[in-house]
């Protein structure tokens, strides 16, 4: 079979949606969807992936008109928005939990640009979630989304895929998971900030002249980083199952 021949409307039509697919993923899909990433070679990867995939894509039985392929690229950007949601609000609670304990250590101010999410974040944000990332790397999880995608691929029809009842259920339960992590990861230090605020209003009352603004903020500080050191490892534990617990609910979503 020559190219021309292997080139028909329903070829075509596979090629575009599976593209389409594979883009939504890199799109939205968190190491993958990093600014850090050129376009190029995004758009690079996600062609040699359509190539590669070709073979094994099924195409639904779907009447062939403008307004349907139109709705079915729509239906295949969606795939990938919805799983890129779900695995971002791991990243999303520990930038939470970075941006209370920015707060708290009197670093809210003091901002820098995280291509994650292209805007100004507290800096103990950006550290963990820049930590989060070679966590993410350290247990393969880029290549768990690829697997997930080849899923998708072999259990999904291309331009079959409608949201189900219980979407909206897993989204509310993840968002409402994602702020009660956010707070778990930064209760150490919530919880020192409160106790030394206990024992400075204490010394400001035996001692009035005790300097708050030049001894005490230092001192929060230095034991904000203690705590937050020694904690570290927890809080990249938790974030990895709670990475791998919104993994799962994925494979029940689709």
């Amino acid at each position: 079979m020559n190219l021309v021949d292997f080139i028909t409307d329903k070829n075509a039509i596979t090629f575009i949606l599976l593209f389409t697919r594979i883009s939504g993923f890199f799109a939205f899909m968190p190491f993958f969807s990093h600014a850090s990433i050129s376009v190029s070679i995004k758009t690079a990867l996600a062609l040699y992936l359509t190539i590669l995939f070709f073979p094994v894509a099924k195409l639904s039985g779907i009447d062939i008109n403008t307004s349907n392929i139109l709705f079915f690229i729509v239906s295949e950007l969606f795939i990938g928005f919805i799983s890129g949601l779900l695995l971002n609000l791991a990243f999303s609670a520990l930038s939470l939990a970075g941006g209370q304990i920015s707060m708290i250590m009197g670093f809210s101010m003091a901002t820098v640009f995280d291509p994650l999410s292209s805007s100004n974040t507290p800096l103990v944000s950006n550290a963990l979630t820049l930590i989060a990332f070679l966590i993410f790397l350290s247990f393969n999880g880029h290549h768990l989304i690829l697997i997930f995608l080849s899923h998708t691929i072999d259990s999904i029809t291309l331009g079959s895929f409608y949201p189900n009842s219980n979407l909206s259920d897993y989204l509310i339960t993840g968002v409402a998971a994602m702020f009660k992590v956010g707070l778990i990861l930064a209760f150490p230090i919530i919880a020192l900030s409160l106790l030394s605020d206990i024992i400075f209003g204490m010394l400001m009352k035996t001692m009035p002249q005790f300097n708050l603004l030049v001894v005490g903020f230092p001192i929060k500080i230095f034991l904000s980083v203690l705590v937050l050191t020694a904690v570290l490892s927890s809080m990249m534990s938790i974030f990895k199952n709670d990475f791998l617990k919104y993994f799962e609910i994925l494979k029940a979503i689709f």
